[in-house]
Formats: structure tokens, sequence, C-alpha cells
């Protein structure tokens, strides 16, 4: 393939010495390939709360990567535990074998998640973990004898991965538009609104919004609805913070029609929201939560899904003779051996520093400091939980995504990793980060906000 010539802004140590044509083989992820491959944005390096670009500078995470290495980036005790594993066990088949590293990591996942939650089922991603949940919750009611419970219900505004499954009860228009139906799912309100705008942690009004679940059993009957899944948070939704009393109120209506209550705690599990587990922020008790990013520090992927024992002795109870395969599922790298290893030296860290109280105590800092750009132009509301917050940016009339990218964009030069997502900037950094970085991370967004048009 020829040479293809780089356009204007285009330079090769932005581009780590990588041609345009090399550029060009990699289709990346939710990205704008296009301007992307342009303009490079490389980085190269990572250690604590920084990256390190191409060009030679060091970049301030205001995101924990994507909300996954909140213990910080480049931990020593993560590498030298991956390094060992790789020497001494590169790969062990997950199906009808196992190995020490995974049955560990189970029970060390088994301790630290809310009560109730005991059998852990690993996959790959949260992606993974969606899809995996949403199977075993229709399959749960097949050996129930209840065959005919599977419908699937979401919530508008709400992520849960890419898969085929976790698209279809995702509320984010525009991970859906681009495909059609998948599966067949119904959607609850996002909990947003007007009177809590402006809100400061868990917002007052809204607790009612579960109440749109009755509605949905009225229209299909309950006979037919197998779960609900929802986030105590939607950071990729724009810090969507459900209202006091809105997810009791929810598990209460499942309770009462015979429904499973799924929470994805893929981004709020391990300290996100200043607890250790969202769900216990909201005293609420889910038939399984969905968990991925935090439980390597992102170092490997890997996801899983913790069920409750009624899921779990269902399954045992209704497998036929002793050999046969209980639930026909799982992935080649199911419980990979040096993803096991990462994640048992990523929840030493979380438990020997404190992970979540050391959120916890940051998160007011945060909210103020982020509140206290109310007031600038363009920005229509500001939403936070614990280490995460958002600011809703006024759309540019038919370009709704314009102006956070060009604040994303405006703040990299300044030398800031932002996120955003839809018409929201999100953040969401480390939780070992200090007051002056985050005030660094503040002033950058006031004078990139102010700017633009």
């Amino acid at each position: 393939m020829a040479e293809t010539a780089p356009v204007k802004g285009w330079e090769p140590t932005a581009a780590a010495g990588l041609s345009r044509t090399e550029l060009d083989a990699y289709w990346m992820p939710f990205s704008g390939n296009r301007q992307f491959k342009a303009d490079p944005r490389m980085i190269i390096g990572a250690e604590g709360c920084y990256y390190r670009s191409a060009d030679g500078r060091r970049i301030l995470d205001s995101l924990s990567g994507l909300w996954c290495a909140s213990f910080g980036h480049g931990r020593p005790e993560i590498a030298e535990a991956v390094g060992r594993a790789v020497g001494e066990l590169d790969y062990a088949p997950a199906f009808q074998f196992g190995h020490p590293g995974v049955f560990r990591l189970a029970n060390r996942v088994r301790e630290l998640t809310p009560a109730g939650l005991d059998h852990v089922f690993f996959t790959n991603s949260g992606s993974e973990a969606a899809d995996t949940a949403l199977k075993m919750a229709r399959a749960y009611w097949r050996h129930r004898g209840r065959a005919e419970k599977t419908r699937l219900i979401g919530r508008a505004k709400g992520y849960h991965g890419v898969n085929v499954g976790g698209t279809s009860v995702g509320g984010i228009g525009g991970n859906r538009k681009h495909f059609g139906t998948l599966l067949e799912a119904d959607h609850l309100s996002a909990p947003l609104l007007p009177d809590n705008r402006f809100s400061r942690g868990v917002p007052e009004h809204g607790a009612e919004l579960a109440d749109e679940l009755e509605q949905l059993v009225a229209l299909h009957d309950a006979s037919t609805i197998a779960a609900v899944i929802v986030e105590p948070m939607s950071g990729s939704g724009g810090v969507v913070v459900p209202p006091a009393g809105y997810l009791k109120r929810l598990r209460e209506i499942c309770d009462r029609h015979e429904i499973l209550l799924i929470v994805d705690e893929v981004l709020t599990g391990f300290g996100r929201t200043g607890a250790p587990f969202g769900t216990e922020l909201y005293g609420v008790r889910p038939d399984m939560i969905t968990l991925a990013k935090n439980l390597t520090n992102g170092t490997v992927p890997m996801g899983a899904v913790v069920a409750s024992g009624d899921i779990y002795h269902t399954f045992m109870e209704a497998g036929g003779p002793e050999y046969m395969v209980e639930f026909p599922h799982g992935y080649t790298y199911s419980g990979h051996p040096v993803a096991c290893a990462a994640g048992l030296a990523a929840m030493d860290i979380y438990e020997g520093e404190r992970m979540s109280q050391r959120a916890a105590e940051m998160a007011p800092y945060l909210e103020e400091q982020v509140h206290g750009l109310r007031g600038l132009r363009h920005i229509v509301d500001i939403r936070n939980l614990g280490m995460a917050a958002a600011i809703q940016i006024e759309a540019l009339p038919g370009e709704p995504l314009r102006r956070p990218w060009r604040i994303a964009m405006r703040a990299w030069e300044r030398g800031l990793y932002l996120r955003y997502g839809g018409d929201t900037v999100q953040l969401g950094p480390p939780f070992i980060i200090e007051r002056e970085q985050i005030d660094e991370i503040c002033n950058i967004l006031h004078d990139v906000i102010t700017e633009i048009d």
C-alpha cells in the first residue's frame, strides 16, 4: 500500500514514529478514526495519576483510564504478580479444569462483595459480564419452570457494555441506533429531573420514577419479565445518579412480581461511589452484580458476575448427572491465570490502602471544586457522586457532541486527559489523586470551557 501523505497538523513525534499507513491498520473503538489519524494523540507511558504522551508531555489522567485504573497507574505490586504468573502458568483451560488462582480470587471477591452474593463467574470484560448475567437470568427461570419469563428491562442512559445483550438493555441512543433491533427490551426513564439540576451527591427528588416498572408489569404481565438491570450510577451516560429511595423501590417491585434485579457495578464496584459498592451505598440487595474495571485495576482484562446462592443452587439442582454442564456458557479466557494474579494483587491494594475510604475522603473536595464551575457559559448542569462527576454542556444546534469534543481536545493540549460522552464531559480520577491535582483539573476545565464558542 502506498504511503499516505501527512495532512496539515500531523507530526511524526506525536504519532510515536508511526506512519499514516501504519496508523490506518488499526480500526479504533469509540473514536473518530479520521480525525485521530490526522492529528494523533499517542500515550506511551503511565505512572500514578499521569500519562506520558509521545511528544514528551506529562498528561494528568482525570478518568482513571476509562474508570478502571482507580488505584493509580504503574502499580509495581500488580506488575510483579503478573510477571510471576506468566512465568509459572501462562494459560490454563477453564472448561472442566481449574487452577488455584481462580479459586483464590473467587473467594476474595466473595469476601469483599455484599452479603448474599457468594458465587463468582469470571468473564473478560464488563460487556461479557452483562451478557452473562442476562443469560443466567433467563436460564434461571427456565430451570424454575417459568420459561415464559424472558423479557429484559434496562434504563435510559444506562450502559451495560457493547455486546448484543448489553446494547439491547443499554439506553444510550448513540450506542444503539446503528444496529437496529437486537434483543427485545424495555427501558425505564433515566432518573434525571429538572428539580435535581446541579445536585450534589444523591439527588432528593424522583424516587417515584421506579414506579414505571409497575407500568411495564401491567403492560406485559410479570409472568413474562425475567430481570431488570440498572447501574447504581451511570458513568458513561453522564454520571446519572438515581435519587434517594429509587433503588429500594425498584427492589421492592421486583420482589413483589418475582423479577430478578441485576445491578451493574462494573464502574462503581470497589470504591468509585465512596462506598465499597453502589448497592451498599443505596442499601439494596441485588440478585446479581456485574464487575470489571477495578477488579484488576485495569491492568489485565477481566470481568465477573457474582450471583446469589438461590441462583447458583437452582442451576446445580437442575443439572442432571453430576458430570453434566450446569451452565453451558463461558469463554476461552474465563478466569485466566494472569488476570487472576492481577486481580489478587489489585485486591491487596484495595484493602491494604483502604481505597474505598480514600475515595470517600477525597470526594467532598472533588464535589466542591467541580461545582465551583457553575455559572460558566455553556454549562447547564453538574452532577457528582463519590469520585465521579459530569458537566453537561449546552449543545450547539444540530451538533450536540461538538462542544464536549472541543473541550476534551483543548484539555489534551493543556496537559489533561478528559473524557467526553454525549453532551457531557466526565471526571473519574484515580482515588490516589491529591487536592492540588483536582485543582489543576478544574482550572484547565475553567479555561477551556471559557474559551470555546
